[in-house]
């Protein structure tokens, strides 16, 4: 199995193992065909601006999964994956530009935002991972066991409070960006998130990795990707000690 993949199924390892949503510019009967093999039930197809077909699928057996994870990785397609509905070994803070008239303009406050983010995890020994997604970022963080998913919303809404406060205090508008949080249990079932390491279908660039230093290439990208997994996977003792930090610190009552 190509190494690139067994990464994705190990930082994933929580994520639902029978559906996942793929994103392209491919349609026509011999692509739905090759995407509901195995005995895959194709549950919707939705189009979008510039071709871009979106198809989530159930019932999708491991061997198709890891097929479908190997055309990610070779940047065939997107492979999108869905939290699993009780709890998870990751979340995922998605920042991005909140402008109704231009949500494609790329604004200094989406990265000011991620470097908040980054400074106030950190002041409670947790570090996650930022991830380049179109016009702004998925900021991950992984733990050694899966955690309660509303104790994971608890706590990214705090931190997300924390962040945008800070924003504004610096000046900026807090108002120009948005951050939304996964996984969240009104919404587990139906929103999915575009796993690292392909091509953004909207603007062909790769899910780069930002680190305090700079944007990785993609071969610098992977091997980070790999260390942050490796060495920088957080335990639940200090997931639980963060959690009390942040909880004495903003009440959510």
């Amino acid at each position: 199995m190509d190494t690139r993949v067994e990464l994705l199924n190990e930082f994933y390892q929580t994520m639902c193992k029978d559906k996942v949503k793929v994103e392209n510019k491919n349609y026509g009967f011999e692509f739905i065909k090759e995407l509901t093999a195995d005995d895959a039930t194709l549950d919707y197809v939705q189009m979008e601006n510039n071709l871009i077909h979106k198809y989530r699928l159930l019932h999708v057996s491991e061997d198709h999964k890891q097929r479908l994870l190997q055309g990610h990785v070779n940047q065939a397609y997107n492979v999108c994956l869905y939290f699993d509905e009780t709890a998870n070994n990751t979340l995922c803070f998605n920042i991005d530009n909140n402008y109704k008239r231009n949500n494609n303009e790329l604004i200094p406050e989406i990265e000011l935002a991620v470097d908040y983010l980054q400074q106030h995890l950190g002041k409670h020994g947790i570090e996650a991972v930022n991830v380049k997604s179109g016009r702004g970022y998925h900021v991950w963080c992984r733990f050694a066991k899966p955690i309660a998913n509303q104790l994971l919303l608890d706590f990214m809404i705090r931190i997300s409070a924390k962040t945008l406060a800070s924003l504004h205090y610096s000046n900026h508008d807090y108002r120009s960006i948005k951050i939304n949080m996964s996984p969240n249990p009104r919404f587990v079932k139906i929103i999915s998130l575009r796993a690292f390491g392909s091509r953004h279908i909207k603007t062909g660039l790769f899910s780069h990795i930002r680190t305090k230093d700079g944007v990785l290439n993609e071969e610098d990208s992977w091997k980070y990707f790999s260390d942050y997994m490796k060495n920088k996977t957080i335990s639940e003792q200090q997931f639980l000690l963060a959690f009390n930090e942040v909880a004495k610190a903003i009440s959510l009552v």
